[in-house]
């Protein structure tokens, strides 16, 4: 049964929902319910052709040689397509807002990167008719030596997956090899915890097995406009991604969507409307592009592979002081959506958990796998399973409830997050209370008069003294272990993101990237005291204890202006980082 706990947030919104929680119903159940519900493939067009395509059987391999010239003269065959037919033939999704560089093609020219790649694309009659022909192309390969491993592909001397990423990380910024994170000392805070623990976290990668393959319809309409049905999750996006790889105005495609028959994640790369619109526009007829299920289970984008590996300083009663994460995204051969999976990622560290010192370093590697996409909340989910393992091992190294444990290091309202914004809206320790007492876990009194309300002010308001490196520098792998570099001095804050960007610099036609955020000091603050460890040897597990009530303290002297500091990272996030958290 639902429940609605509109105590939880009385005083900050109202909670009479409209829908959720009513019994109204929905405007499409009615046409699922009848089979009346159209999807894309209940189009018909009269003289419509079909397409497949030609995959490469390797993982990486020098194309050699195509030959096409028996499929062309094969029973029912109108078109054969190669690289060199389309206008366009690279691409990257995210190209179309400006971040990132286009690295895929449509059909592989020089070389394949991965096992499926498309190379050559068939055209005919029928489906069979595609499908013999595609028996007929007769392509020449030199293997080339391949990399599966993000670790490795990162290595020197690994073998290049991506000539447009030549180091095999994605660039972000066209300067920085990841996405980093500093807040605190974590080195210092390691040194002083009373344990630390280190685990290893590997996610597989994982198919999103929709009951409706990718796929989709383009047809001739009049004034050299086509229409497009696709069931694409993001519409917008395969239009704009077909419009620039067939190089037409955005305005000569129609595409229509609709009911999409499973999604998830995985139908918003566009895989069959460019080629399908391409062929429409060579051959003047609607042209069919669907996978089958083979290639929507092995080549159809999957929730990529991650390694996180997780260390956190602990104290005996359970406070945890320090957290370092390296965590790897993998890519496959090309970019797709890992590089903004790894920005959601840096934005959810450390999780929902007040640590005072934090550091991260995420990065996107390319391996010779099939290209990874999004999966339902990607980026975020497998370093939560990772950081709530690693809670539960936590909680039973200091010999605490792994509930109360949670409760203990819950974030509170005012407490100053990693990304020196303050947590709002906070209710992990509510969320914890309700759960306990729905799943009768025994909480102690002092867990069930905790508040997210209350607690988070004094030291856990401020932000701390924090050294930088120069990990992320392109081209410098050695500096990845290179010694601090400067310390930010307690207080020192980012430059709000209101501010007008400043522009520098442009890269192939393209537009102009923000500049690098700089920090500035904000409002003095004090530095926090140096933390010391318990001196008694094997002390009983202490009862916890709710945090002791603020007393302001007048602010110190303003400390005298100081040069600006040098850029910690590149990356202008979008994401709920720079943002008001959305309710």
């Amino acid at each position: 049964m639902l429940e609605m706990r509109k105590d939880i947030f009385a005083d900050e919104r109202d909670d009479n929902l409209n829908v959720i929680g009513k019994g109204l119903q929905r405007q499409d159940m009615p046409g699922h319910v009848t089979g009346r519900t159209r999807y894309f493939d209940d189009h018909a067009f009269d003289g419509m052709l079909h397409l497949k395509v030609v995959r490469s059987p390797h993982a990486h391999a020098r194309i050699r040689s195509i030959d096409i010239a028996a499929a062309q003269r094969a029973p029912g065959v109108k078109r054969v397509l190669r690289g060199a037919d389309v206008p366009v033939n690279k691409n990257t999704l995210l190209s179309l807002i400006n971040f990132g560089k286009d690295d895929e093609p449509s059909l592989a020219v020089d070389k394949v990167s991965y096992k499926g790649e498309p190379v050559v694309a068939i055209i005919a009659d029928s489906e069979a008719a595609a499908l013999a022909a595609r028996q007929l192309v007769r392509i020449d390969y030199d293997l080339l030596p391949n990399v599966f491993d993000v670790e490795e592909a990162l290595k020197p001397g690994a073998p290049v997956v991506n000539e447009t990423y030549p180091g095999n990380y994605f660039e972000y910024h066209q300067r920085y090899d990841h996405q980093k994170l500093r807040f605190g000392d974590v080195e210092k805070a390691f040194a002083q915890a009373d344990m630390v623990l280190e685990h290893r976290y590997q996610m597989s990668p994982i198919e999103h097995a929709p009951t409706e393959t990718n796929g989709s319809i383009a047809a001739p309409e009049q004034n050299g406009r086509f229409v497009v049905h696709s069931c694409a999750q993001g519409l917008f996006f395969a239009l704009g991604t077909a419009a620039k790889i067939v190089d037409v105005e955005s305005n000569r495609l129609h595409f229509i969507g609709g009911t999409v028959g499973g999604g998830f994640g995985g139908k918003v790369d566009a895989l069959t409307e460019p080629l399908a619109v391409l062929g429409a526009m060579l051959t003047g007829k609607p042209v069919r592009f669907v996978l089958d299920r083979e290639e929507e289970m092995l080549y159809g984008s999957p929730r990529g592979a991650e390694r996180i590996y997780v260390k956190d300083g602990l104290m005996r009663d359970g406070r945890i002081v320090a957290r370092s994460i390296r965590s790897y995204f993998d890519a496959g051969a090309y970019t797709r959506l890992s590089s903004y999976a790894a920005i959601k990622c840096t934005a959810h560290l450390p999780g929902p958990y007040w640590i005072p010192n934090v550091a991260s370093d995420v990065y996107v590697a390319y391996t010779n796998r099939c290209p990874s996409t999004a999966m339902r909340g990607f980026g975020v989910t497998a370093v939560d399973f990772a950081l709530e393992v690693q809670m539960d091992r936590l909680a039973e190294a200091a010999n605490l409830d792994p509930m109360e444990f949670r409760v203990l290091n819950a974030y509170r309202d005012g407490d100053m997050k990693a990304h020196r914004r303050v947590a709002k809206n906070t209710a992990l320790i509510e969320c914890v209370q309700v759960v306990a007492e729905k799943a009768n876990w025994p909480l102690s009194e002092q867990a069930k008069r905790q508040s997210s309300l209350t607690g988070g002010v004094g030291e856990r308001a401020l932000i701390p003294a924090t050294p930088l490196d120069q990990r992320g520098q392109i081209g410098r792998p050695d500096t990845r272990n290179a010694p601090s570099s400067q310390v930010l001095p307690a207080g020192t804050a980012r430059i709000p993101l209101s501010k007008q960007p400043v522009m520098e610099g442009d890269r192939d036609g393209r537009a102009k990237p923000t500049q690098v955020p700089r920090y500035e000091s904000a409002q003095p603050i004090a530095a926090l005291p140096p933390y010391q460890p318990a001196q008694t040897s094997n002390p009983p597990a202490p009862a916890y204890q709710p945090p002791p009530a603020y007393q302001p303290s007048p602010p110190p002297p303003a400390p005298p202006p100081a040069a600006p500091a040098q850029t910690q990272h590149g990356a202008v996030r979008f994401s709920s980082v720079f943002g008001t958290r959305r309710r």
